[in-house]
């Protein structure tokens, strides 16, 4: 744990957060064993990056709003920008972030953005993460958001890593994926669903990411599990209708990522507001995104 990690917990599960990005680094049993990414530096040292105010890469490096053209880098600028701990229990932790100076050059947008971590125990231990974005401001203001955690791949719990496999839902059986192109837009041409089987799931193996993530950009599942068939992860998200699942091959790490957001298409030269996944914020208005990882093991 880093000194100014935030650590919460309950009598099964714990928590730390890192007030950088608000960012979720550790999440452990009551064992202790840890359910995240080891953050190897050889393959990736993020661990749960929150994706705001876009999700994705931008075409051209830009979106275009009112005109004008405003650089902004792949999944938005939340992730490499301190939070303020705004409250902190035994139990649960809120952070804050809102727009300033080094937010407001390449999103001149007025914005609050605070996200509650809490943990519960008993024989289903988990951990709710509640992200909210507000409209400070007196304008529309166009957003998306997206949680990005990485998993241990394997779970600790002795399984080996070639039975991991996450399951859907039967409504996602045969919807298309799409690819990025190596520009990271998203391709034009969909692919054929790599979900087989009955629940239909995604046997994870690397050559699935030798050409980076799998990306739904419509899901029917607002729940999936991930795991070896014995001990399971189950990941909520009630609120993001998209999904990226992402991994560099011999990683030991599986990133399910919900979002309600997605990259630019190849050749996109539209305004944000066309940019799929993109919300129009009234002023004032306010938004929740939720995601659940719940222990099943």
């Amino acid at each position: 744990m880093a000194d100014d990690w935030i650590r919460i917990a309950s009598d099964t599960l714990s928590a730390e957060i890192n007030p950088f990005g608000a960012e979720l680094s550790s999440l452990c049993d009551a064992a202790g064993r840890e359910l995240m990414t080891d953050a190897d530096p050889a393959f990736w040292t993020g661990r749960a990056p929150l994706l705001f105010p876009i999700v994705g890469a931008l075409s051209g490096g830009a979106y275009r709003v009112n005109g004008r053209a405003y650089p902004l880098p792949k999944h938005g600028f939340a992730r490499t920008l301190p939070f303020d701990p705004i409250v902190r229990e035994a139990d649960r932790a809120v952070f804050r972030l809102v727009d300033g100076p080094a937010t407001r050059p390449a999103y001149p947008f007025a914005f609050r953005l605070d996200v509650a971590f809490q943990v519960t125990g008993g024989d289903r231990p988990s951990l709710m993460i509640t992200a909210t974005v507000t409209n400070c401001g007196a304008e529309d203001m166009p957003a998306s958001f997206g949680f990005h955690p990485a998993f241990a791949w394997p779970l600790p719990y002795g399984g080996q890593r070639a039975d991991h496999r996450i399951a859907f839902g039967q409504g996602d059986r045969g919807i298309p994926i799409r690819r990025v192109g190596a520009d990271g837009l998203i391709a034009p041409d969909p692919q054929p669903s790599p979900l087989v089987g009955d629940p239909p799931s995604l046997a994870l193996r690397d050559a699935l990411f030798v050409d980076d993530a799998l990306i739904w950009p419509e899901i029917a599942s607002s729940s999936l599990c991930y795991g070896d068939g014995e001990h399971d992860l189950t990941v909520d998200f009630p609120d993001t209708p998209m999904l990226g699942i992402w991994t560099k091959p011999g990683a030991r790490y599986v990133c399910i990522e919900p979002w309600h957001g997605i990259a630019d298409p190849e050749g996109f030269t539209g305004e944000i507001w066309d940019k799929p996944g993109i919300l129009r914020f009234a002023p004032g208005q306010a938004r929740s995104f939720v995601m659940g990882v719940t222990l099943g093991i």
